[in-house]
């Protein structure tokens, strides 16, 4: 006992002379080096929460892996006058985050269906599928009965609380459908697209109008109006539908007693404290790029009135919100609408901060997966996120305003893809692929319509499969360390909703 009190003393000597140490080092007085000490202080104070989460948020930002986070991350700081480096976006502030892996049972590199089924269900999928097991073939609709999986949003309605999607894609895209819908294949978002002798499963859009009239959806804000309409009838916009089965949908969930929206005036004259259903569709297709938006309300807007709405169920909600556009302008190759819609996605994590508790509030912040995104040359710190490459400053922080130069002898862009609409090389007459990089000025970089440049020609940029990041806080969010399955994080929120301490 002796020798273990000495050896406690003698520990306890070291420790303080260590400190005593690091107060003398002559880098003690930098401001990185405070910095550093601030943050381990905050790490070392940090408690688990393990109250049972009342309340669950889950943000999926579309296409944004770790590399388009940092981009977005660049171009919200440099939207504040910043360098945008030392930018922190607001789930950045989160205590607790991991990797994690987004394979599927069938791809190296998914698509949306599977991870969204995986987050919902705490089981990995197959490419092109949603909530159905993977022993089932895509496209086999007679094999789907029997092989439906249960989601999150099932599970905590048996516990009596409400539930909501919301996002900025179609509401029959894969991600938000995966909250509610079971189908075999993701692109059967209303019955015109189901094959003629599929009778074991719904459309995805009839699938929604099931789960509202069940009361298993209590908010769904987003677009894709022409799922739920006719294909003789206009929408409120004048764009036709495209079901053949003469089902108006969004009349059948009025006819409920559901509240309906479809711009912006509408939006707002939503009575959020009734009991009755709301659904709102702002596009015949998907709603617009954020930076192209009009009459339509915001990500964070939607994200505001699905809690306000959601929040008076005394037993709480959960409430999948997706960013569904960053992905859709990474396909495009434009990297100007990828950040604006990145953008967007954190005022709208911002605002659920705002209107929550972090003490039975649960939110996680994550990516299905990444895209084709590249970072190019040794860029100094304040190059434009979506503009040139310029050189490092020798003397000091701030870059040179000099553009670097590839060997060819022309400058090059921050961010570029490996494949996509933006390929340097073109198809000739005879079939072969060549060509050369055409010169490049910064006011064109910046253009928001500019398609950065990329290698492989493709007609659109596809995903990777490199790990994504997800962010949390609130109740079990310290479950979320390591490397971690992308299923796991169904298994943390149905923890976290089920269980205390």
């Amino acid at each position: 006992m002796k020798l273990f009190i000495a050896a406690l003393l003698a520990g306890a000597s070291v420790a303080t002379t260590c400190a005593l140490a690091q107060d003398s080092l002559p880098q003690a007085d930098s401001p990185w080096f405070k910095v550093g000490q601030d943050t381990l202080a905050a790490n070392l104070a940090k408690q688990p929460n393990t109250n049972r989460a009342k309340n669950i948020i889950l943000f999926t930002a579309d296409g944004q892996g770790v590399g388009t986070n940092y981009a977005i991350r660049l171009f919200s700081g440099q939207l504040e006058g910043l360098m945008g480096s030392e930018y922190v976006q607001p789930q950045e502030t989160f205590p607790h985050l991991a990797l994690v892996k987004t394979y599927t049972t069938n791809g190296q590199t998914p698509d949306s269906a599977p991870t969204a089924g995986a987050m919902n269900t705490g089981v990995k999928q197959k490419n092109g599928m949603i909530n159905v097991d993977p022993s089932v073939a895509r496209g086999d609709c007679a094999a789907i009965t029997g092989h439906e999986l249960t989601t999150f949003g099932e599970i905590v309605k048996t516990h009596g609380k409400s539930v909501g999607v919301v996002s900025t894609a179609r509401l029959t895209h894969a991600t938000p459908a995966g909250v509610y819908a079971k189908t075999v294949d993701r692109n059967w978002e209303d019955n015109s697209k189901l094959p003629e002798d599929c009778t074991a499963q719904k459309d995805i859009a009839a699938q929604l109008f099931d789960a509202i009239e069940a009361g298993k959806i209590d908010i769904a804000l987003g677009g894709g109006r022409r799922h739920f309409l006719p294909k003789d009838v206009k929408g409120d916009e004048g764009k036709s539908g495209k079901r053949t089965d003469g089902r108006n949908l969004i009349k059948e969930i009025q006819d409920l007693g559901g509240q309906y929206a479809w711009n912006q005036a509408t939006f707002e004259a939503l009575d959020l404290a009734s009991d009755k259903p709301v659904i709102g569709m702002f596009e015949s297709s998907h709603m617009k790029y954020d930076v192209d938006r009009t009459d339509e309300p915001s990500l964070a807007e939607m994200t505001a009135a699905a809690i306000e709405k959601l929040s008076q169920n005394e037993n709480g909600f959960f409430l999948d919100i997706e960013a569904g556009r960053v992905d859709h302008a990474n396909h495009a190759g434009n990297g100007a609408r990828a950040m604006h819609d990145g953008k967007a996605f954190a005022d709208a994590i911002a605002k659920a901060m705002e209107m929550t508790d972090e003490a039975d509030t649960l939110i996680i912040v994550t990516a299905d997966h990444e895209h084709a995104i590249a970072f190019n040359g040794y860029c100094g710190r304040g190059s434009p996120v979506l503009g040139l490459c310029y050189d490092v400053n020798k003397a000091g922080e701030m870059h040179t305003n000099k553009p670097l130069l590839a060997d060819d002898g022309k400058p090059y862009t921050v961010i570029g893809y490996l494949n996509g609409v933006g390929s340097v090389l073109k198809k000739q007459d005879d079939g072969s692929y060549s060509g050369s990089r055409p010169d490049l000025s910064q006011e064109e970089a910046l253009d928001k319509d500019y398609v950065q440049q990329a290698l492989i020609p493709m007609s659109s940029e596809t995903h990777s499969g490199e790990d994504v990041a997800v962010y949390a806080r609130g109740p079990w969010s310290h479950l979320f360390d390591g490397t971690i399955e992308q299923n796991y994080i169904f298994h943390v929120m149905n923890h976290a909703a089920n269980n205390s301490d």
